[in-house]
C-alpha cells in the first residue's frame, strides 16, 4: 500500500498542467527576442548569448537536486515533476521581464 503522500487530489494535474503552459509560454516569448537581438532587430546585451548557454546549466543541475529532494521525501508524482520545473519556470519567467522590460 502506498503512504498517504502518493494519493494526488484531483486539482494537482491542473496544476501542473498550468505550470508547463505558463514555462512554454514565457520560453517561446525569450526565444523570439532573443532571435530577433540575434538579428539584429532589437537591441540586445553582448553577453546575452553567453548568458543563455550559462542559465540553463545551472537550472539543470537545480532541477536535478529539486527532483531528487523532493522524491527523496516520499512526495507523489506530480508534486516531483513540478519541483524539478521550478527552477525551469524561475528562469523563464525573469527573462521575459528582464528582455521585455521598456527602457
Amino acid at each position: 500500500m502506498f503512504p498517504m503522500t502518493f494519493l494526488a487530489s484531483p486539482a494537482n494535474p491542473l496544476r501542473l498542467w498550468s505550470q508547463v503552459a505558463r514555462i512554454a509560454i514565457e520560453s517561446q516569448m525569450v526565444i523570439g527576442i532573443r532571435m530577433a537581438g540575434m538579428m539584429g532587430v532589437v537591441a540586445q546585451s553582448p553577453g546575452e548569448p553567453f548568458r543563455m548557454i550559462g542559465e540553463k546549466q545551472a537550472a539543470a543541475s537545480e532541477s536535478l537536486f529539486a527532483f531528487a529532494q523532493a522524491a527523496g521525501r516520499g512526495a507523489s508524482p506530480d508534486r516531483v515533476i513540478s519541483a524539478a520545473l521550478r527552477p525551469y519556470g524561475k528562469r523563464t519567467r525573469a527573462n521575459s521581464r528582464r528582455l521585455t522590460h521598456q527602457r
